[in-house]
């Protein structure tokens, strides 16, 4: 377990992102890997108002209802995506959110989330947008407040207008980050560990690309072969990821590892890191990460690994 920042909130040191339940993840796989995740000692569940236009968070809810007990877990949660015409748009306007964080309250049958995320940059003017933050708190919506997909910049920004105004603190931020996607260490990373704020890395297994099953081919059933999500994974088809992956199976071999152990364990040690989010689609994907929870990888395959993928971590 570690804590969030300076805060009291105390989550488990891998999250469960649930983006994908109820779609590429059946629901009997959710229920299957939400109860495997609690008896391993896992608390922090991740998922967000747009996340299956809500279908996500009313299946958390259920969950709860039935089988796991809400103060077991700790929900993040994430508002400001919404559909207009037909189109998924930022809208960080107060009242937009707000209405955003009570649909969720609802769908998840209970009174408050643990921590509750702008889920992106959008082109509200922030200070407005950081009001509806402050009375999340104050009404009791929500423990604590935090960001998604912000920049260094933008997370400084939000962070620093609230300590200002002796708000409802900015206390975390999400962002990519894995061996495939490091922009996070040039500015937000630094930041968020200089401010003492917490960080969850999404897609800590570069959008599934470091478990190596792309190598040869694009595996029936995986997200590169959904045609919808291909994009997803593509982005991770040039030659420079394959390095990266080809480096992560050599260090997983000689480790008695899996791939996606090693690219685990590299981001959840990695400086400045609360809780790498996951989001595997079947209980069989879950089982290898929660069994990496004790492991370590060596300072030589660490750095071996920082080399291979864009050089030093200059955190470390």
């Amino acid at each position: 377990m570690t804590r969030v920042g300076n805060t009291d909130l105390v989550v488990s040191r891998l999250g469960l992102g649930t983006m994908s339940w109820g779609g590429a993840a059946p629901v009997g796989e959710a229920v299957a890997m939400l109860k495997a995740f609690t008896e391993a000692g896992g608390n922090l569940i991740d998922t967000a108002a747009a996340y299956g236009f809500g279908e996500v968070e009313s299946l958390i809810g259920r969950l709860m209802a039935r089988t796991i007990a809400r103060d077991d877990l700790v929900i993040a949660t994430k508002s400001g995506y919404v559909v207009r015409g037909g189109q998924r748009v930022i809208d960080n306007s107060p009242r937009t959110l707000l209405a955003d964080l009570a649909g969720s309250l609802r769908r998840l049958g209970t009174d408050r989330v643990d921590l509750w995320q702008i889920h992106a940059w959008g082109d509200t003017p922030l200070e407005e947008t950081l009001t509806a933050a402050d009375e999340a708190v104050v009404r009791g919506m929500a423990r604590y407040v935090g960001v998604s997909n912000f920049v260094g910049w933008q997370a400084a920004r939000a962070h620093t207008w609230q300590q200002a105004l002796s708000g409802a603190p900015v206390v975390s931020a999400q962002a990519e980050y894995s061996l495939l996607a490091r922009r996070a260490e040039l500015e937000l990373i630094p930041y968020l560990i200089d401010a003492r704020m917490g960080f969850f890395p999404w897609s800590s297994l570069g959008r599934g690309v470091l478990t190596g099953k792309y190598a040869h081919m694009t595996p029936a059933g995986s997200r590169g072969s959904d045609e919808s999500m291909a994009w997803f994974v593509e982005q991770y088809s040039d030659a420079g990821s394959r390095k990266i992956v080809d480096a992560v199976r050599t260090a997983a071999d000689g480790l008695g590892l899996m791939p996606v152990q090693v690219a685990l364990i590299w981001v959840r040690d990695a400086p400045g890191v609360t809780s790498p989010l996951v989001g595997p689609r079947t209980l069989e994907q879950l089982l290898p990460l929660l069994s990496a929870d004790a492991l370590t990888l060596p300072d030589p395959v660490t750095q071996a690994l920082d080399d291979v993928s864009g050089g030093a971590n200059q955190a470390r």
